[in-house]
């Protein structure tokens, strides 16, 4: 009859594994993915947040479209943005991207 049943089938199991190394696993997991994607999304909230409280009237700006202009007017919540001569778009500033430097929209012209 024991050709029918292994040998290995009829053996005893072995200890449980520890409960611990597993909990030890998911717990170094959370760290490398707090260090790997929360705190650097934190920084560049934390920059973006302070780039948009500092524009200014006269700040030359790209929004998230894309569009270029200098800052004519900054409101609480939007901005007023001149994209070409008389012509003025009203943007919320949390939509800038990024502050150019003084002049970069004389030489692009």
């Amino acid at each position: 009859m024991n050709f029918f049943i292994s040998d290995a089938m009829a053996q005893s199991g072995g200890q449980a594994a520890n409960p611990m190394g597993s909990f030890i696993f998911i717990g170094i997991f959370f760290v490398i993915m707090y260090f790997m994607l929360i705190r650097p999304q934190q920084k560049r909230m934390k920059a973006h947040n302070e780039l948009v409280s500092n524009l200014a009237v006269g700040d030359e700006v790209i929004t998230n479209g894309g569009t270029l202009g200098a800052i004519v007017a900054v409101d609480d919540a939007f901005i007023k943005v001149e994209i070409a001569a008389g012509t003025e778009i009203h943007v919320q500033k949390s939509a800038v991207a990024k502050v150019l430097p003084k002049g970069t929209i004389k030489s692009l012209k």
